[in-house]
């Protein structure tokens, strides 16, 4: 475990970096969003990053889609950037176009600096308090994410959120994998085992119809190129009815140049697929490669998106005395040393 400035907030807040390895893993965390900033992974040809991020703090600050940020207090999209909360209706940031309410608004928790409360060689553990009424959700939550290296290629990821007040938690982990480095993702092969879709619509808002993937472009359940799907995929997964107790295999995705298999397994119900179709960028990425369009694939585990109109949904809802859970494991095979 190795900690070391990583760069200072315009108010001169510090932002750390903590490495923590093993299992042929080296991954480096930032206490800026909670970001994996970078996953790399032993093969039998050395050494290979397989997310997307930057080398510096201002790009992070400035340019960042999420690279590799704990996103929240809510992740994805909240239509109108409003709802009802017990009788009281609750109006948050809209910063999606002035209309609607994305990943916990622009002062979310991938925008804020997380206090690392355990350092471990191989595990660190980040927390965040975020106040009542920021960024217009009500309740003071304290929010804890840890990152452990457990077995050959597999990193955990747990999420943990209590409230003092009746408030909504949706958390996701929101890193790019790209396993060829290449020009896009699109050939990468991968599997959801999913039968069906939350519908949406031109907003990408959830119409509440859970659309069956069969005899569409949409249906992953047997491996195949993420291009088949048309290039611009960004929707939730419907994985189960409600989260479940133990992590299960959510997606599987290959790299057909390198080798490298991901296997992504979660308690959550849902998994927001997202092929980076909105990627684009002047500023170069750690690699010195800039970001293009669908340079790299998201594959989130959460909840369902706009959950708190939709009462079907798995709920999103957060009470005082229960304490919201998610555990996420990224598996890496493909040549271990």
């Amino acid at each position: 475990m190795a900690v070391s400035t990583f760069g200072r907030l315009g108010d001169g807040e510090q932002v750390v970096e903590i490495g923590i390895a093993g299992g042929g893993l080296e991954v480096a965390v930032l206490s800026y969003g909670a970001v994996i900033r970078d996953l790399r992974y032993q093969t039998a040809q050395g050494s290979r990053s397989v997310v997307l991020g930057y080398s510096r703090l201002s790009e992070y600050v400035t340019s960042s889609p999420y690279f590799g940020a704990i996103v929240g207090r809510c992740a994805n999209r909240i239509a109108g950037g409003a709802f009802m909360l017990e009788g009281r209706r609750i109006a948050l940031d809209r910063n999606e176009g002035g209309r609607t309410h994305l990943h916990g608004g622009a002062g979310g928790f991938s925008a804020r600096v997380w206090e690392v409360v355990a350092a471990e060689p191989d595990a660190v553990t980040l927390q965040l308090v975020a106040a009542d009424g920021d960024q217009g959700y009500p309740g003071t939550v304290t929010v804890r994410c840890r990152y452990a290296v457990r077995g050959p290629g597999r990193l955990t990821i747990e999420l943990s959120a209590v409230t003092e007040t009746p408030t909504i938690v949706n958390l996701a982990a929101h890193s790019y994998f790209d396993l060829d480095r290449g020009d896009s993702i699109l050939d990468h092969r991968l599997m959801v085992p999913a039968d069906a879709v939350t519908a949406v619509d031109r907003a990408l808002i959830p119409t509440g119809v859970l659309a069956p993937v069969a005899g569409t472009s949409l249906d992953f359940r047997a491996p195949r190129p993420i291009r088949e799907a048309g290039g611009s995929l960004d929707l939730n997964y419907v994985l189960a009815a409600a989260p479940v107790a133990e992590p299960r295999l959510v997606a599987r995705l290959e790299g057909p140049r390198s080798g490298l298999v991901l296997e992504v397994h979660s308690t959550e119900p849902g998994l927001q697929v997202y092929d980076g179709n909105k990627l684009a960028g002047s500023v170069p990425m750690a690699d010195g490669r800039l970001p293009r369009r669908n340079g790299g694939v998201c594959l989130e585990p959460q909840r369902f998106p706009d959950a708190v109109h939709h009462p079907r949904f798995p709920s999103v809802l957060l009470r005082p005395g229960e304490t919201y859970v998610q555990r996420t494991e990224y598996r890496l095979t493909g040549g271990l040393c």
